[in-house]
């Protein structure tokens, strides 16, 4: 099986929130946006400057997110995806999770038509199946 990693999936393994992704770690490829790696740094920097994370801890989870990025093929924000991403769809999506979409179709195109979209995102969720991928994690 080859799964798309929207950052809300990434973010309960690596901050050990509850109920995982079950399959996490049991797919054949894992493909992910390259903004996976901004969104993920952006809320690990919010939560430090909340006070919910200290330094050590922000530290270890850039370790972790660096460890899991090099297992996931990225997909680069090109023209081709924000173009994809701008184009209207069935149900209310903001800004990167439309380039997630366009990210995740663009790969089912050209790479693995079965792709699976994974997110604990429903509003998420709820885009994904609008276009056509199986979800998991909601």
């Amino acid at each position: 099986m080859t799964v798309y990693l929207d950052t809300s999936t990434v973010l309960r393994v690596l901050l050990g929130q509850a109920d995982p992704l079950a399959i996490w770690g049991r797919w054949d490829e894992a493909c992910a946006s390259e903004l996976l790696g901004v969104e993920a740094r952006r809320v690990l920097d919010r939560l430090r400057l909340a006070g919910a994370l200290d330094h050590d801890q922000v530290g270890a989870f850039h370790g972790a997110l660096a460890r899991i990025e090099r297992t996931v093929d990225g997909i680069r924000v090109s023209r081709l995806a924000l173009g994809q991403a701008a184009l209207p769809m069935a149900t209310p999506v903001k800004t990167l999770d439309a380039l997630h979409l366009a990210s995740a179709l663009l790969w089912r195109e050209r790479r693995s038509p079965d792709l699976v979209f994974a997110t604990h995102d429903p509003q998420q969720a709820r885009a994904a199946r609008a276009l056509g991928f199986e979800c998991v994690g909601v």
